[in-house]
C-alpha cells in the first residue's frame, strides 16, 4: 500500500506503522500531514513533526487524541476560517462518546470544538459552552445538527447564512422562534427576514397579503402558501407563475379551486 501513490496517504494515516517506514517518510518528507495523524506513530516522531516547517503537518499533530491540552495548544498551528474539523477522526467517529465530546468541546482548539459541534448527542452543558465560543462555524453546526440549539443561536445562524441550505435548516429547527417575528421583521430591509414574519402565529391576514406582494420572491411564495392569505389573493396567486405552486399547496384552497387546478393541468381528480 505504501508503494501505491493512490493508497499511500491513507495507509500512512490509518495503517499500523513500522518505525522504519515512518522514519523514511519523515526523511523523504512524504505525506507528512497524513503520517502525523497515524495513531501508531512513535512519540519522538510526533514531537519532531510538531515542529515541522509545514503548517499543515503541525496542525495535524495538534489534533492527535493522546495530547493533553497544554501540549496541544503549545503547537504553532493555524486554522482556516471555514475549516469544520471534519477530518478529526477520533471526534468524528465517536459522536455519542461522552468523554470524547467532553474533551473536544472543552478544548481551546477550534477544530476540536467545531468537530464536537456536529454531534447531536452533546450534553446540555457542553452545548451551552460551545454556544458561548463566538465561533460562527461552531454556531452553524449547532444550529444544523443539535436538537437543543437555543433560539439565539438559531437566529444568529439564520442571520449569517440567510438564503442558504444551512439557514433553511436553522429556520426549520423545532426550536426556531415563531412568536414576535411579524413585529420584528415584517418591515425589515432584507427579504429573507420579511419572510420570517409569515411564521409568526400572530401575523394578520392583511400582513400575509402584503407579504404576498413582496419584492422578494421567497417571501411572496411563503405568504402564498399560508392559510391566512385572503381567498381573493389566494385565487390570484394561482395564476402567478412563481406563486402557483405555493398557492396550490395552500391548505386553505377550496376544493373547487383544487379541482380547477387539476383540470387545467389535465389531471383527473
Amino acid at each position: 500500500l505504501l508503494r501505491d501513490p493512490a493508497s499511500a496517504a491513507e495507509a500512512l494515516r490509518r495503517g499500523l506503522l513500522r518505525r522504519a517506514d515512518a522514519e523514511r517518510c519523515v526523511a523523504e518528507r512524504t505525506h507528512l500531514a497524513a503520517l502525523a495523524e497515524n495513531p501508531s506513530l512513535p512519540a519522538d516522531l510526533v514531537e519532531r513533526l510538531a515542529a515541522d516547517s509545514d503548517g499543515a503537518v503541525r496542525l495535524a499533530v495538534s489534533l492527535r487524541p493522546e495530547l493533553d491540552e497544554a501540549r496541544r495548544m503549545s503547537i504553532d498551528f493555524t486554522v482556516g476560517d471555514l475549516d469544520g474539523g471534519d477530518g478529526v477522526w477520533w471526534v468524528r467517529d465517536g459522536p455519542a462518546d461522552p468523554e470524547v465530546l467532553r474533551r473536544a468541546a472543552a478544548s481551546a482548539h477550534p477544530l476540536l470544538r467545531r468537530a464536537a459541534a456536529r454531534s447531536p448527542h452533546l450534553q446540555l452543558g457542553l452545548l451551552r459552552r460551545l454556544a458561548r465560543t463566538g465561533d460562527p462555524v461552531v454556531e452553524n453546526r449547532l444550529g444544523v445538527h443539535h436538537p437543543d440549539a437555543s433560539e439565539e443561536v438559531l437566529m444568529r445562524v439564520y442571520a449569517r447564512l440567510g438564503g442558504t441550505f444551512s439557514a433553511w435548516m436553522a429556520e426549520t429547527h423545532p426550536r426556531f422562534p415563531r412568536e414576535g417575528l411579524a413585529a420584528r421583521y415584517a418591515d425589515h430591509p432584507d427579504g429573507n427576514y420579511r419572510r420570517l414574519a409569515v411564521r409568526d402565529p400572530a401575523a394578520t391576514p392583511a400582513l400575509i397579503e402584503r407579504l404576498s406582494h413582496d419584492p422578494e420572491v421567497w417571501t411572496r411564495q411563503a405568504a402564498a402558501g399560508d392559510p391566512r392569505l385572503p381567498l381573493r389573493r389566494l385565487r390570484e396567486a394561482l395564476h402567478v407563475p412563481e406563486l402557483a405552486s405555493s398557492a396550490g399547496a395552500n391548505p386553505a384552497l377550496p376544493e373547487d379551486e383544487m379541482a380547477a387546478v387539476l383540470d387545467r393541468a389535465g389531471v383527473s381528480a
